[in-house]
């Protein structure tokens, strides 16, 4: 006997060749973050999106507020599709990225086809959830069974400078409020739960000299070591004294990944400039890790004469916690990729930190599903030759589909 779920996957296996050459397509235009130009890749695939019959509503950020942001343009991008009363459930996937950077063996932005992995930045994160959540929406209407309630696709631009003009700025302007809310997803979990991030930026003042007499100088890097020190000697004691709770995360993290100073080799550094970045499990608070982390910055110089500070937050993102509601979501999603990948997939949360908090934080049950390898590592997320297996894009939006098909029958 024939079920709906096999109807869906046979339209999603006649359909799979069309829906590697959109993601081909999205691939082919570049929305590198920094600069942030993402206005272009949103016309784009509104244009493709057209060609299904999906009207993309445009909603561009005022200039003004995406430019104090440090980006260029931002317009996100909403579908909705009705088919009767009911829930509501939304779909977010993220276009922006980082710059390819250096040693790709297939080009970048070619979304070349090679041993069964389509080739390109932004394939694994998120660009393939776009295919994902379209060709599974379109699966499920092609069913033609009664449905309730309906489907939202936010395809959105600020994921990489923390979500605030994206999905942030339509919950803020009342553009969308769902139900229940899916959102891309890395590896083969159902994710419930991810850290929060806090990042900050520490400026070091001394005083710059000549190095032939550096009694004439205060030295910014000295003083900078201090901090250094003492912020690598938090990773031990995080390890030691702090456990997440929650499956598939461990300990929070901290670190240094950026470190601007000095002049030149002969001349005391008067400046140095720290970025940091704190990965928080659930379980913490984020205002008292800042706290924490400004007085131990603070007293790591203490016993230095002549030395400045100046402690700015870059970004607070929070944790995403299980919301009560959110069981239909993993209970559908778990049982069908169970189903389609053959093997257990269970609900669990991911050290990353993600836009879907976003959603939870308006009381939104929210969680991570979509096309991914098992680990984000085996993608080369952020790194040269990202890629997607593109059978875990098929069974990726087969398993999207059956769950939308049970959230809305």
């Amino acid at each position: 006997m024939t079920t709906p779920y096999d109807t869906l996957d046979a339209w999603i296996d006649a359909h799979f060749d069309e829906e590697v050459r959109f993601l081909q397509e999205l691939v082919r235009v570049p929305t590198d973050t920094p600069p942030g130009n993402n206005a272009p890749h949103a016309e784009r695939t509104a244009q493709l999106l057209n060609e299904f019959g999906f009207e993309a509503e445009q909603h561009a950020v005022p200039a003004r507020t995406v430019h104090d942001a440090g980006l260029e343009t931002i317009t996100n991008l909403v579908v909705r599709r009705k088919y009767g009363a009911g829930r509501t459930v939304g779909l977010n996937a993220h276009g922006d990225v980082v710059p390819p950077g250096e040693g790709w063996t297939h080009p970048p932005y070619g979304g070349e086809v090679a041993d069964g992995k389509l080739y390109g930045r932004a394939a694994a994160v998120s660009k393939c959830d776009f295919a994902t959540f379209t060709f599974a929406t379109r699966a499920l209407e092609a069913l033609g069974a009664p449905l309730k309630g309906g489907v939202e696709l936010y395809f959105t631009y600020d994921e990489e400078f923390g979500g605030e003009l994206g999905p942030g700025w339509l919950l803020s302007q009342g553009l969308v409020k769902p139900d229940l809310l899916i959102a891309a997803g890395f590896s083969y979990q159902v994710v419930t739960a991810h850290n929060g991030c806090l990042q900050m930026e520490v400026t070091v003042h001394g005083k710059m000299g000549h190095a032939a007499v550096p009694e004439t100088g205060v030295d910014a890097l000295q003083a900078a070591t201090r901090i250094l020190v003492a912020l690598y000697d938090q990773n031990r004691v995080y390890k030691e004294t702090l456990r997440s709770q929650v499956k598939g995360i461990n300990h929070p993290y901290l670190n240094v990944g950026l470190i601007q100073g000095g002049t030149n080799t002969n001349v005391v550094p008067g400046k140095v400039v720290l970025k940091l970045d704190r990965r928080m499990i659930p379980e913490e608070n984020p205002a008292e890790v800042e706290a924490g982390l400004r007085q131990l910055i603070k007293d790591a110089v203490a016993g230095c004469p002549g030395i400045t500070i100046e402690i700015k937050r870059l970004l607070l993102a929070n944790a995403l916690k299980p919301l009560q509601g959110n069981q239909p979501l993993v209970d559908a999603l778990s049982r069908h990729a169970t189903s389609v990948f053959d093997e257990r997939i269970e609900a669990a949360g991911t050290p990353l930190y993600t836009d879907a908090r976003l959603f939870g934080e308006q009381g939104i049950p929210a969680v991570l599903y979509g096309c991914g390898p098992r680990t984000v590592s085996e993608s080369n997320a952020k790194r040269a030759d990202e890629h997607i297996d593109l059978e875990d894009l098929r069974r990726a939006t087969k398993v999207v589909a059956r769950a939308l098909f049970d959230l809305l029958d």
